[in-house]
């Protein structure tokens, strides 16, 4: 039944990429109509469905080593995860981890789990079905990420790569969490502004030019709520950090502008990020980083279209990087054309350090 599920969600991406705010009434449709249907319309329909959930959630409750895949994020837990940076020598945080695929797991799920959008499993493996993956196939997960450049060292939401890192100054650790950006032609804003607004269980205030479509002006806290548990509003016009009702959403863009969080990031996000915290909201595909002497480069594809030549962007962030003189160009180019996201090890043979992968897939 889950994958049915997740299926049909698929079928609403591929119809209309932004299912979310085009549809917020049929998020989780199967799970509300087994919970609402009447007695009196198809009585025996509504038993079946009922019995084929019960089996499903059996099946699901014996397989303990993963997460139950809830549309509220209420069975998938997180905790804060703090990195050591320096923005000098160590801007490469996280690690690669296994993992076996499991009956009945999806693409999505294995995303949620490692705190990872849809987008970064699936440019690392675009020729598995996200829906039904190999069973007991071992995956690499590249759970590490080059910082993004950053002037204040507060938050930083580069929507080239769909994250947001939370910056702590003072003790030098840096958070990092998955992002549902603004849809094509309604793309996520950029620029300098600070949090002026938070709100625990928001009530949607519905912009002026959606209200027709959605047949009303507010929408008050409730599974249906596209901004989920928690919002933070930016200075900058309507826009906000939030949480969502579609956490399969994560990853991908789907937003009238705003910036989707999984819930249960939210949940951790929301009560540590002061009023008045500053953001920059930047849009670069390409980061070089430094890790233990070694340089390194992270590509994501150029989801907004904004540069005519991508790889005389790449070339000139290299050019203008006190690391240039270390990089193997030819080794820099190919990730850059590969576009994959994961952090790709371009140091020239003669100063890389021994024992040193050249990408994280050889790690392990």
């Amino acid at each position: 039944m889950e994958i049915r599920m997740k299926k049909e969600m698929a079928r609403r991406f591929a119809r209309n990429r932004t299912p979310e705010k085009d549809r917020p009434s049929e998020t989780g449709a199967k799970v509300v109509k087994i919970e609402t249907v009447p007695a009196s319309r198809n009585r025996l329909r509504f038993l079946l469905l009922l019995l084929a959930a019960a089996v499903a959630a059996a099946c699901l409750a014996a397989q303990p080593t993963r997460p139950a895949a809830a549309a509220d994020g209420h069975y998938y837990t997180s905790y804060i995860q703090r990195y050591p940076y320096d923005l000098e020598d160590n801007t490469v945080v996280g690690s690669a981890r296994w993992h076996q695929v499991q009956p009945g797991e999806t693409l999505l799920d294995i995303a949620r789990r490692y705190g990872m959008g849809y987008n970064e499993v699936t440019l690392v493996y675009p020729r598995l079905d996200p829906w039904m993956p190999p069973k007991e196939k071992r995956l690499l997960i590249p759970a590490l990420w080059v910082l993004p450049p950053t002037r204040h060292e507060q938050i930083v939401i580069n929507v080239a790569e769909l994250r947001l890192f939370y910056f702590d100054k003072k003790e030098r650790t840096v958070q990092t969490y998955p992002l549902g950006i603004g849809d094509e032609g309604w793309e996520t804003p950029l620029g300098t502004c600070t949090i002026s607004e938070k709100r625990a269980n928001p009530t949607w205030y519905i912009p002026k030019s959606l209200q027709e479509k959605y047949g009303r002006s507010t929408m008050p806290p409730g599974p249906e709520n596209p901004l989920g548990e928690f919002f933070m509003k930016l200075s900058i016009g309507p826009y906000g950090i939030h949480g969502t009702h579609m956490p399969w959403g994560v990853g991908r863009l789907v937003s009238h502008g705003c910036i989707r969080l999984y819930p249960e990031h939210i949940r951790l996000l929301f009560p540590q990020v002061p009023l008045g915290t500053r953001l920059e909201i930047i849009y670069e595909p390409v980061k070089i980083g430094r890790s233990n002497g070694q340089i390194y480069v992270e590509a994501h594809p150029d989801v907004y279209k904004r540069f005519a030549d991508y790889e005389a962007h790449a070339r000139s962030l290299l050019e203008a990087s006190p690391w240039r003189d270390q990089v193997d160009m030819d080794r820099y180019l190919l990730a850059v054309r590969l576009q994959n996201g994961v952090p790709t090890n371009v140091t020239r043979l003669d100063q890389k350090a021994e024992g040193t992968p050249l990408n994280i897939f050889l790690q392990q």
